[in-house]
């Protein structure tokens, strides 16, 4: 977490401590700092903390100058308006998703005088899963200053015995004993300095503190306190099941460069790790999906050796198909289930490894979903890896957790490599299939999910619920049994025990169990039942979910401030600004004069204009629009201004042209002549004169000197405005611009530069605020569950006036429209001027 503020000497954090309890593998985390304005003036002073994204928030304070701010955790509407009643001081509290690897930031701030005192103290808790044998407790400490009094504790009980425990950071001391361990890490001002005359911290980043508990038999642990149970169940000395994997490879144009180097390097690794009683296969797909056999092969070396050199000679290139590549793989399994060639006691997965959102064949998400949905068995499941951010995680996550899978972000970095290994590992050896953990039935009720698919080695399975009043004092699961009060008379002895550990995790499973419910929820009513559901849940148990945020007012309830989780992964927590443009029907890719293609796409749904140049190469032919639904293509060659000008050499559209597939008219325009091609017949037409001509399902308009206008089927229209400039011109060339309406009829599987935006992406704007140019404002932009920097700026549509053109205002994206478009600009490079993407 760390302390914010203007002058870097205005303010003085006096302590920041971390205290985490956690009993039973269930973690609660208390931050508190104190700080005081030591400047001369009033400033603004900030409390930023960074929560794993499992976490829920429990709880907020503060204590300004003796006033103190409590929180509660109420349904978003409600907090909503309360927040907006009353007069708020500062600003409000926010959780902002940070995209980290597993991080998000709770942010608050407030306006105080010169010498103010402030206490911040923020609670939230989460439960520990077991991975590769041992539990990780994460802790981000980040308190951006030297600290008089640091100090982090984290207190773990076990009633079991904790058999190991150890810490990521040197500076930490332990203390265990049999059931409790007690770690501290509290470097005095000279250890936290970077170096020894230094006034800058060196602390930042994770501190991490690994433990595993006894088990002292395969029964498993059943713990009993406050009226709830939590049973947990980790065999070990199981032999593994022999598996069966189909590994599904993105080889997309976007994998190119370092994603595609880690996949390779960590496949290397992942086949090493096949034996002779696994089978595997490896499908890689962009546009086209190819196999690398047609059928599953044993993991012997030889086999082995021939996948390792098939994948290192990959070339990433094209769009992506994610629906026939899965659809391949399932049905890969299926042949070789039916043919028996697959061991009844085997466990059969599908890994797939994607960096983007489907461009090719079937891209409507829900549709895909439903695809693998229909085809996959019960004895399948579907594991999927996101690599980097352009990924719609979401999208990966329902369609593993609907197909008994899990789905992992790995961030395209030096050790993505290291990340995807890691996961392989956690999958790689199953030992037990289709799991059922049982209680008496009038022992126990409000179980959670007690059925598993699958456990795997150095794992848990865990199963909470509430503990029927009985007779007797003892609770039975098939496998333990457990005395009802024992575990709360322990409890209360150990001072940092968190005693009511049992009740919030058995909420906590529930809840999370739910929100995963409410995504693959199928129907409006079930959706809106579990939303229920989790909201009375989060609100008796104190929880900031999703759907509940937590409202914090002074005692006398004048000043409130609001925390609000995001709305859902894909959006951030602050309400856009809609900025009003002037609402015009087009959506165009006109060029000014001095610059490289640019595309203004109007959002009508959102009332704004977006901008983005694609910084191509002369010759690239770039896909505008491509619906093989209607059988419409439109593409665009580039050409070059005649020499560097600023030191850049300028690209614009010289030739466009339109394809009408069904009727086998094409027309082709450049800044010399029309023409028109049916298959047999080829005219031209120049433009010197007006003219109008229909063939079959296409007319074309040209108006002398001006534009063409071409209308596909009376409902799709393509405009091109033809731009000449002086002909001893030093520099520039004549060039051609380019209007598409938005409100063409394309199929629903159009996509393009500008095709796609028929499909209106939803896109928050906000955070605006000044930018490096003074005339030019900048704000975050939220879209397609990407956060880009965005800039104000204008650009010129030469409609109107073909001279000046009229500015249009309108938010710049940067990079070549990456992360508005989908995927990278090159996945739209197509060969030849009639191609479909």
């Amino acid at each position: 977490s760390s302390t914010e503020t203007q002058g870097e000497n205005d303010i003085t954090v006096k302590s920041y401590r971390v205290e985490s309890r956690i009993t039973s593998r269930f973690a609660h985390v208390t931050v508190r700092s104190s700080v005081v304005n030591s400047g001369s003036k009033a400033q603004s002073i900030g409390f930023n903390v960074q929560i794993p994204k499992q976490a829920f928030i429990t709880n907020f304070t503060m204590n300004v100058n003796g006033i103190t701010f409590v929180g509660s955790v109420k349904e978003k509407t409600v907090a909503r308006n309360l927040y907006t009643q009353a007069r708020a001081r500062g600003k409000a509290a926010g959780i902002i998703r940070a995209n980290s690897q597993d991080m998000e930031t709770f942010k608050t701030e407030v306006h105080v005088p010169s010498g103010s005192n402030i206490e911040f103290e923020l609670h939230y808790q989460e439960m520990m899963h077991r991975k590769l044998g041992h539990y990780e407790h994460n802790l981000y400490l980040q308190p951006g200053r030297l600290v008089p009094q640091f100090q982090v504790d984290v207190y773990i009980f076990e009633p079991k015995g904790i058999s190991m425990v150890q810490t990521s950071n040197t500076l930490g001391q332990q203390f265990t004993e049999l059931i409790k361990a007690h770690i501290v890490f509290k470097p005095n001002l000279q250890q936290q300095r970077k170096c020894d005359n230094c006034t800058d911290s060196a602390i930042d980043g994770t501190f991490t503190v690994m433990y595993d508990v006894k088990r002292d038999s395969n029964a498993g642990e059943l713990q009993v306190s406050d009226g709830h149970f939590v049973h947990f169940f980790a065999p070990t000395n199981l032999s593994p099941l022999p598996k069966n994997i189909v590994f599904v490879i993105d080889v997309s144009g976007s994998m190119w460069g370092v994603k595609m180097k880690q996949t390779v390097e960590a496949m290397q690794a992942i086949l090493d790790d096949l034996t002779l009683d696994d089978q595997f296969s490896i499908i890689d797909f962009n546009h086209n999906v190819r196999c690398w056999s047609e059928d599953l092969v044993s993991g012997s070396s030889i086999q082995i050796a021939d996948a390792k050199k098939y994948i290192q000679n990959i070339k990433p290139n094209g769009g992506t198909n994610i629906n026939e590549a899965l659809m391949r793989a399932v049905q890969m399994l299926l042949k070789a289930s039916n043919q028996g060639l697959i061991d009844s006691r085997s466990v059969s997965m599908i890994i797939l490894v994607s960096d983007g959102d489907p461009t090719v064949g079937e891209i409507k998400l829900s549709a895909i979903q439903k695809n693998v949905r229909k085809i996959m068995r019960e004895e399948f499941s579907l594991f999927s890896l996101g690599i980097g951010f352009d990924v719609d995680f979401d999208f990966l996550e329902r369609i593993a957790m609907e197909n008994r899978g899990i789905a992992q972000r790995i961030y395209a970095n030096h050790d993505a490599a290291e990340q995807l290994r890691t996961f392989y590992s956690q999958v790689s050896s199953p030992l037990l299939r289709r799991i059922a953990i049982q209680f008496p039935e009038d022992s126990v009720s409000e179980v959670t999910q007690n059925r598993f698919d699958k456990y795997f080695s150095g794992s848990e399975l865990v199963v909470a619920g509430k503990v029927l009043p009985s007779e007797s004092n003892t609770l039975t699961s098939f496998t333990t049994a457990s005395a009802v009060t024992e575990l709360d008379t322990e409890l209360v002895k150990h001072q940092h025990s968190f005693t009511g550990f049992a009740r919030q995790m058995w909420a906590y499973i529930t809840i999370k169990q739910l929100i995963s419910d409410r995504s693959l929820a199928q129907t409006a009513a079930k959706k809106r039942m579990v939303t229920k559901q989790i909201m009375s849940l989060a609100l008796e148990h104190q929880f900031v979910t999703p759907l509940t945020a937590l409202l914090v007012e002074s005692e006398d309830a004048t000043e409130r401030l609001l925390a609000d989780s995001p709305r859902d992964p894909k959006h951030g927590c602050c309400s856009a600004t809609v900025l009003n443009g002037s609402c015009r029907p087009h959506m165009c890719a006109s060029h000014p004069v001095d610059n490289d293609p640019h595309f203004i796409v109007h959002l009508p749904g959102s009332n704004m204009d977006v901008c983005f140049n694609i910084d191509s190469k002369p010759g690239h032919i770039l896909n505008l629009v491509s619906d093989r639904g209607t059988g419409v293509v439109v593409n665009g060659q580039l050409i070059s201004s005649k020499q560097v000008h600023n030191s850049k050499l300028s690209t614009y559209f010289g030739t466009i042209s339109v394809d009408y597939q069904p009727d086998g008219v094409s027309v082709t325009i450049t800044t010399d002549m029309i023409a028109m091609s049916d298959g047999s017949n080829n005219h031209s037409f120049t433009w010197a004169a007006t003219a109008e001509i229909t063939q079959d399902g296409v007319r074309i308009n040209i108006v002398k000197n001006s534009h063409v206008i071409v209308t596909v089927n009376d409902n799709i229209q393509v405009m091109v405005l033809l731009h000449r400039v002086y002909k001893k011109h030093p520099v520039n060339v004549d060039f051609l611009g380019v209007y598409i309406p938005n409100d063409n009829q394309y199929s629903p599987v159009v996509h393009g530069l500008i095709g796609q935006f028929s499909r209106e992406p939803e896109v928050n704007v906000f955070d605006i605020h000044e930018g490096a140019d003074p005339l030019k404002k900048e704000a975050t932009m939220e879209v397609k569950g990407n956060k880009l920097l965005v800039t104000r700026g204008w650009q010129k549509d030469y409609r109107r006036d073909t001279r000046q053109g009229s500015n249009v205002y309108c938010w710049f994206i940067h990079n070549s429209g990456k992360g508005f478009i989908d995927g990278h600009y090159t996945d739209y490079i197509v060969p030849d001027l009639h191609s479909f993407l």
